[in-house]
């Protein structure tokens, strides 16, 4: 007995030394205390019956377990047990060696109860006489105990467990466990050789040269840093590829088959003009965003683009693409212009050398055809500010509503008040109120 015993502990002790250096799979070995209790009468080959009442338990030593996981919860693994039992001062010994299937719940939580089944084994209760020497037969238990973790690797157990011995001699038992556990060895939950505790894509089968990450796309460089694990890329792309080679990755390139620049998405800009190729109407010619790409065009050639000249269709001279009247002419007007006087508290257009006058403006116009002239319409000092300021008003209105009449294009001719602000000649005189009341022409600035 003594040597099966001693046995079968070294055998444990042997595999747990050896699964420990070389496996990477997790288990976990017990030692533990029992107290085992006889159920029932207990028939021996021999005949002798005893009853189980005749007898007292103690506590006994060891329990010794050894159990590797194989699936979730599901453990394989085997158990020795021993106790002692008390008959009339007399000893008796107490064995038990099976294989059994462990199922716990909760693996991952602190506190893990678990179920056990023993599938084979078998269990003896011997005092060394004839009448009772030892006569194993194959056994079987269930059992039902927790596992509580202290820190990573080292926990408590406890259990309770009903055996059956078939004969020599036939009995049923319960058995009382508690002890010490630790756990040992790593997983490898992706089944690629790499240990858990090592392998830095557990989840997921992959290289040990990359530690146990994979490389989808063979480029050398493992997916958990590859930016583009799909596609291969060097290294010092952080594996995306950069087929154009414009420095801009294909992942970020709009237009990945021709070397662009950074600042467009990876797409060419032939004209130079900040708009990328693709959406530029005008890809060869420089032109304006607002115009899809392509240059505004100047009809009239004045350096006024188009969008921008007033007169797109004819040279000028303006800001606004359009003709400025000349000095020259603006002088010929306001020469013509001394002639166009108006009587006091008047707007009237009247007598023959006023319309005279208006001969010389048409044709003075008339020649020089382009721009826009400014009517400037005055008044003496006579009557209040306010008045005086709408006379005036009414006076250039009048010089250009004949100017109209005349034939003279409308949109050339403008009107601007003035009022008294600008007196010529001494207006406490006849003569210089006469002066006073006039028209000006200016050239509108474009």
């Amino acid at each position: 007995m003594k040597k099966k015993i001693l046995s079968l502990l070294l055998s444990i002790f042997v595999t747990t030394l050896v699964v420990a250096q070389n496996s990477n799979n997790p288990w976990l070995v017990s030692v533990g205390l029992t107290s085992v209790s006889m159920n029932g009468d207990i028939t021996y080959p021999s005949g002798n019956v005893l009853s189980s009442n005749d007898f007292s338990g103690s506590i006994g030593f060891p329990q010794v377990s050894l159990y590797r996981k194989v699936f979730g919860g599901l453990s394989l693994g085997g158990q020795v047990s021993m106790g002692k039992q008390t008959l009339t001062s007399e000893d008796w010994d107490f064995f038990s060696w099976h294989t059994a299937l462990k199922y716990g719940f909760n693996t991952n939580n602190k506190f893990s109860p678990y179920l056990k089944a023993g599938v084979w084994g078998e269990s003896s209760l011997d005092t060394g006489a004839d009448a009772y020497s030892e006569n194993t037969d194959w056994s079987n238990f269930g059992s039902i105990g927790f596992d509580y973790s202290i820190g990573n690797k080292f926990g408590v157990y406890a259990e309770y467990s009903m055996g059956a011995i078939a004969s020599g001699p036939e009995a049923t038992y319960g058995l009382m466990s508690v002890g010490v556990s630790y756990g040992f060895g790593s997983g490898d939950r992706d089944k690629d050789g790499v240990s858990d505790k090592k392998d830095k894509c557990p989840d997921v089968p992959g290289l040990k040269e990359f530690e146990g990450c994979p490389d989808t796309d063979e480029d050398g460089l493992p997916d958990n840093e590859d930016d583009c694990p799909e596609e291969a890329g060097p290294i010092e792309n952080k594996g995306c590829p950069d087929t154009d080679g414009d420095g801009v990755l294909d992942k970020d390139d709009t237009c990945p088959e021709v070397a662009g620049l950074e600042e467009l998405n990876g797409c060419p800009d032939a004209d130079e003009d900040g708009i990328a190729d693709q959406d530029d109407e005008c890809p060869d010619e420089a032109g304006d965003t607002e115009n899809n790409g392509c240059p505004w065009p100047d009809t009239d050639g004045d350096g006024v683009l188009d969008k921008d000249d007033e007169c797109p269709e004819e040279a000028g001279t303006g800001a606004n693409g359009c003709q400025e009247v000349s000095k020259e002419v603006i002088e010929a007007l306001n020469d013509a212009g001394l002639n166009v006087l108006f009587v006091a508290d008047s707007y009237r257009i009247m007598g023959a050398k006023t319309l005279k006058a208006f001969d010389s403006l048409k044709v003075i116009l008339d020649e020089n055809p382009f721009g826009v002239v400014l009517i400037q319409g005055y008044s003496s000092e006579e009557g209040s500010e306010e008045y005086n300021l709408k006379l005036s008003q009414k006076r250039a209105e009048a010089v250009r509503a004949r100017l109209i009449e005349l034939g003279i294009d409308t949109a050339r001719l403008e009107v601007q008040a003035f009022g008294e602000t600008l007196l010529l000649g001494d207006n406490s005189t006849a003569e210089g109120r006469a002066k006073s009341r006039r028209v000006e022409f200016k050239s509108k600035k474009q």
